[in-house]
């Protein structure tokens, strides 16, 4: 894998029968591999503020985490089969939420990696929904992301 990447981010949150709300991110960003964890840096621009936020995502065996710095704040651990709590840091206030992560899968080719995450978020201890994320990150020199469905 290069160092230069482009990494596409879908996720999904379901809440009965219902699709409700669908988030898209495509931003190129930087790679790295480090002690057998593979690292993807990239900035996060939010709607409405000038401010971007330094977006991290390290995965490394069945465990991701993604730590964000800037506008938004916050450190969240996808680990199977396990719940992790942290305070999810906004604009507009501190909220704690639940991460019940039932699957993370990981895919890595030559030029292609592949993260497939299915969680529970909870907000305040209470279930809010059951969501999807799928990062494809490719080199920039490819041009192309994952375009398939969920």
């Amino acid at each position: 894998m290069t160092e230069e990447v482009l990494v596409s981010i879908k996720g999904l949150q379901f809440e009965g029968d219902i699709d409700s709300d669908k988030i898209e991110t495509i931003t190129k960003g930087s790679y790295y591999k480090k002690n057998g964890g593979h690292y993807i840096l990239y900035d996060e621009a939010t709607e409405g503020f000038q401010q971007t936020t330094k977006s991290m995502i390290h995965i490394k065996g069945r465990e991701l985490n993604i730590t964000k710095k800037g506008l938004i704040n916050v450190h969240m651990i996808f680990e199977e089969n396990k719940k992790n709590m942290t305070n999810y840091s906004t604009p507009f206030g501190d909220i704690l939420i639940g991460i019940d992560a039932k699957k993370v899968d990981f895919t890595e080719t030559e030029d292609r990696m592949i993260v497939d995450v299915e969680y529970a978020l909870e907000v305040n201890y209470e279930h809010f929904a059951d969501c999807n994320i799928k990062m494809d990150i490719r080199p920039k020199e490819q041009g192309r992301l994952l375009r398939d469905g969920y």
